[in-house]
């Protein structure tokens, strides 16, 4: 079984990803670790030097690759990754999708000191709390689409939702 969390930066894919992935005895794989190895730069200096539509041609590549393999495992995608290049489609086709959704100020709180987010960059917390709600405005169409929608979630609620789809 291949399981995605989608959701916004500070939204806990990663966190709860590895949680979950120890509770079901599956492989955890966070998928901007996987950019950063394949392109041996992190995910802000493959931004500043190539920018966003490399990052994002390498983030679809990777997602179809692990999309494509035999493994069972769960997935902390990046934010952007199901919505651009079709990648909402590839993550409803191949496996579970699991949107982890928390409000804005919720994620702002969480992300609010967080300097390694190139789309979130700013100086005053004002201007990053509103790119964080246009971000969140663009996405929520995509994040929608999710086999399986979370409010405020935590390990119980997801592993919860999980049984219930399986």
């Amino acid at each position: 079984m291949k399981i995605y969390l989608i959701g916004m930066p500070g939204s806990g894919k990663s966190t709860l990803g590895k949680q979950l992935a120890e509770t079901l005895l599956l492989p955890f794989v966070d998928l901007d670790n996987e950019i950063e190895q394949r392109e041996h730069k992190s995910v802000q200096q493959i931004f500043a030097e190539h920018g966003e539509d490399h990052f994002r041609q390498v983030e679809s590549q990777l997602l179809r690759e692990w999309a494509g393999a035999e493994k069972s495992f769960v997935m902390a995608t990046g934010g952007g990754a199901p919505c651009f290049l079709q990648g909402i489609e590839v993550i409803n086709q191949t496996g579970l999708s699991v949107f982890l959704d928390l409000p804005v100020r919720e994620l702002l709180r969480r992300v609010a000191r967080d300097k390694n987010r190139p789309l979130l960059q700013a100086d005053e917390l004002s201007d990053k709390e509103a790119r964080l709600k246009t971000l969140h405005e663009g996405r929520l169409k995509y994040y929608q689409q999710a086999h399986v929608v979370i409010d405020r979630p935590d390990v119980k609620k997801v592993l919860k939702a999980i049984r219930l789809r399986m």
